[in-house]
């Protein structure tokens, strides 16, 4: 589960996600800076809950820039690299750009995601590459992979996030073309409408009214989208990044519950495989 769909302060979200069953987190750098303790702090919090992090986000707009723009980036890159570090999450994700700024040369974008997976490879952390569905350049996964692909660096791979794919319409067929050992992390929402007609109204729903795998009017398209992964050999991390302006005015046990019975959908339907019995026992006790 994702921090960013719960309100309240960084201990009570950990609890309130190990209450409904969870092993794992997916943090955001704001849960460090924003502790009241300091990051350090925040670090201990998290070791203490016997949450496993599923990675840290996010690294924004990266890739093709050039001079002090680039160095800024560079700078921001390795402060996130020692967070992600001290939190031992093995993943740091990384969207795709925004920027006006920057080239929209994909041999350049794909020399700067290079450079930022060998900062990395001191800390033994892997980037996660995502097209953003509004992203400048990048905008479909198609194209991340192409980029991962030209990079070809060990330790960078692909992010594959649900609600992009359903709001650019990237057809699923491509999901068969990866290497399933290149993609490094999947993070699962969908949305209450059929589709996101401009950039904006995406962005919109993307930060506002993001609900759980199974809530909303994509279940199909989901559904194959797990399908299709788990049969090309997908074994890596699920995390569920519903961002939602009703979420975080609900109390901590509502919101969890709900992403208690997502997570129990996608298992046990979805993928028809049992929980763990440690999981088992915490979700039917909760």
């Amino acid at each position: 589960m994702d921090t960013i769909t719960l309100a309240g302060p960084l201990e009570a979200k950990l609890e309130a996600m190990a209450q409904a069953g969870f092993g794992q987190v997916m943090l955001k750098a704001n849960d460090l800076v924003g502790h009241p303790q300091g990051w350090k702090a925040a670090v201990r919090a998290v070791h203490a809950s016997g949450l496993r992090g599923t990675g840290f986000q996010v690294l924004r707009d990266f890739e093709g820039l050039s001079g002090h723009l680039h160095r800024y980036k560079v700078d921001i890159a390795k402060a996130m690299l020692e967070m992600c570090a001290a939190l031992e999450c093995k993943v740091l994700l990384a969207c795709s750009s925004t920027s006006t700024h920057a080239s929209q040369d994909l041999d350049r974008i794909a020399a700067d995601l290079r450079k930022l997976a060998m900062l990395a490879i001191p800390f033994g952390i892997r980037i996660a590459y995502e097209a953003l569905s509004w992203g400048r350049t990048v905008n479909e996964y198609t194209t991340a992979w192409d980029l991962v692909d030209r990079a070809d660096c060990p330790n960078l791979g692909l992010a594959i996030d649900s609600f992009h794919i359903l709001a650019a319409r990237t057809p699923l067929d491509e999901i068969e073309e990866l290497d399933a050992g290149r993609i490094f992390l999947v993070q699962l929402s969908d949305f209450m409408w059929q589709e996101t007609r401009t950039f904006e109204e995406r962005m919109a729903t993307a930060r506002t009214f993001r609900v759980f795998p199974g809530e909303g009017v994509h279940t199909p398209a989901i559904v194959r989208l797990v399908q299709k992964l788990d049969s090309l050999g997908y074994a890596g991390d699920y995390s569920f990044e519903v961002f939602n302006d009703d979420y975080v005015q609900m109390p901590l046990p509502f919101v969890a519950e709900r992403a208690r019975r997502s997570a129990l959908w996608l298992a046990e339907e979805v993928l028809h495989r049992g929980m763990p019995p440690s999981a088992q026992l915490k979700l039917r006790t909760h």
